[in-house]
């Protein structure tokens, strides 16, 4: 493995940003932490992980992503009616919330607060980058 090119099985530290296509920047580590990953793992999504192959240090780079390529389009089947009872009485709740659920299978979702009323919520559990193109701004920091 080369200690000068990410391949696969390479450690990586990188920054990214991700912002969408109207400019609204939905994670930054610029200024914090580098992301540490081992390219391959699953950690990325594919595209992004494809994108990387090949850089090294010091290297920056944007990826555009559609919605096919990255976390799908919005399925309204995936919005949903929920009963004010099943969230723990004193909870605070509002519109753009996203909270953690747990799915039938026993796997973590995420779920976005459209609208809390008196007895109801609506909650929506597309990704919330689903149907978005998507652009990743990447730093090499370290490669391994």
């Amino acid at each position: 493995m080369s200690k000068n090119k990410i391949e696969r099985g390479s450690c990586v530290e990188m920054h990214f940003r991700i912002s969408f296509e109207n400019d609204f920047v939905a994670e930054d580590t610029f200024l914090y932490e580098p992301l540490a990953f081992k390219s391959g793992d699953g950690s990325l999504i594919p595209a992004l992980d494809e994108f990387l192959l090949g850089m090294q240090v010091d290297d920056d780079g944007r990826l555009v992503i559609n919605p096919d390529q990255g976390f799908g389009f919005r399925d309204d089947e995936n919005v949903h009616q929920l009963p004010r009872s099943d969230f723990a009485q004193g909870m605070k709740l509002a519109k753009g919330q996203i909270i953690g659920f747990v799915s039938p299978a026993g796997d973590e979702v995420p779920g976005t607060i459209l609208a809390v009323g008196d007895d109801q919520l609506t909650v929506d559990f597309n990704h919330p980058f689903a149907g978005h193109v998507v652009i990743f701004d990447v730093k090499i920091i370290s490669v391994s």
